[in-house]
């Protein structure tokens, strides 16, 4: 829904402001190649291009039909709150888009960044997102964006807004810069203190602290001068390096069927990869019951359990969090049931904190690399 707006404006419906667009075959069109603007190019987080596909127009995909102009403005009907919404510049003038998008074009009663703006602005998007239909694949259509409702000051009105929200937006987005460039010395601060940490840098020993072979039962040590190609390191007296699967149990979850009432909704949280975000889990957003979870309660894992993820193409795949509550959770997670034996949770998690980036190179696969209970 849109607030309140001055009197003097007017609401519009988007296809009132916009013009058609032209739909053709690239190769129709006399072109060899052309620069294909999909879904996939957009950044939702920032609403902008990050890269465009240069691909033969013969050879070109279905959907690559839209022809584009400058001053567009993009809107994906696929999945439309990732917010896959872009401006389109002088460079790609003439260039080709999904029909996955609603193509905005403006007509002479809107500004083209005022256009675009909205289209990114919860205004148009809060309107969207209660059209979408599917469960798997949720998508808007066409007709649906261009019959939502836009606020419509006067060029200047207009023209003033484009210029003060383009100046805040610059502000806010060298911020971000600055802000990211900290977060990434802090990253490789933190490294290096847990790198420290688990040298025995950090402490002095003392003869209280016991020694590592009182802890892990009949496991075998390993002799880190003969173990090959993983990244081990000398450890003070006392230490020793080991094997997980050797001290702990390890399983791998579960996900019960979606089609099947009777698994979800009861009293028995359950842990999405997603969840695994390396901190402390207290809750989920998804409960199953105990009938979902077995009779014998094997899939559920104690407090103390540390968790790890074990696929995910960005960040998640080797993210670890430790379990402060009674929990199942799917296959895309492993559960290290560290709280059954004297080690301390937080120095496996804090092991595969610092072991982060290998742990995700160790990851297999083609187009979803993930790691395995063997691996892990």
């Amino acid at each position: 829904m849109i607030g309140a707006t001055p009197a003097e404006w007017r609401a519009s419906s988007l296809e009132s402001v916009t013009s058609k667009v032209e739909k053709r075959d690239p190769v129709e069109a006399g072109r060899h190649e052309v620069r294909y603007v999909d879904i996939g190019s957009i950044d939702g987080s920032r609403h902008r291009i990050d890269e465009v596909s240069l691909v033969e127009a013969a050879s070109a995909p279905s959907r690559c039909r839209q022809i584009l102009r400058s001053g567009d403005t993009v809107f994906s009907t696929v999945r439309p709150y990732l917010e896959k919404i872009a401006y389109i510049d002088d460079s790609l003038d003439g260039e080709f888009a999904s029909t996955g998008f609603c193509v905005l074009r403006p007509s002479t009663d809107v500004l083209p960044k005022y256009l675009f703006h909205f289209a990114s602005s919860r205004g148009l998007i809060d309107q969207v997102l209660p059209l979408q239909r599917g469960v798997s694949y949720p998508a808007v259509l066409d007709k649906q964006v261009r019959a939502c409702t836009i606020p419509l000051p006067g060029k200047w009105e207009q023209s003033r807004i484009v210029d003060i929200l383009e100046d805040h937006l610059s502000r806010l987005e060298a911020a971000e810069a600055d802000l990211g460039a900290c977060l990434r010395r802090l990253d490789v601060l933190d490294r290096a203190i847990h790198q420290r940490a688990l040298r025995g840098e950090l402490i002095a020993p003392h003869p209280s602290d016991g020694a590592g072979l009182q802890l892990i039962g009949q496991a075998p040590p390993l002799d880190i001068l003969h173990v090959a190609g993983e990244r081990v390191w000398p450890v003070p007296d006392g230490w020793l390096w080991i094997r997980l699967g050797d001290v702990f149990s390890v399983a791998v979850g579960t996900t019960p069927s979606r089609t099947d009432p009777s698994a979800w909704g009861g009293d028995v949280p359950w842990v999405s990869s997603g969840e695994v975000a390396f901190g402390r889990i207290g809750a989920t957003r998804e409960m199953i019951t105990r009938i979902a979870a077995g009779e014998s309660g094997k899939r559920v894992h104690p407090p103390g359990t540390v968790m790890l993820a074990m696929i995910g193409e960005g960040k998640t795949r080797g993210q670890a969090a430790i379990l402060d509550i009674h929990a199942a959770h799917n296959q895309n997670c492993a559960s290290i049931r560290v709280s059954e034996t004297d080690v301390l949770p937080e120095y496996v998690y804090a092991f595969l904190k610092e072991r982060y980036l290998e742990t995700r190179r160790d990851g297999a696969g083609g187009n979803q690399p993930a790691l395995n209970k063997r691996s892990i």
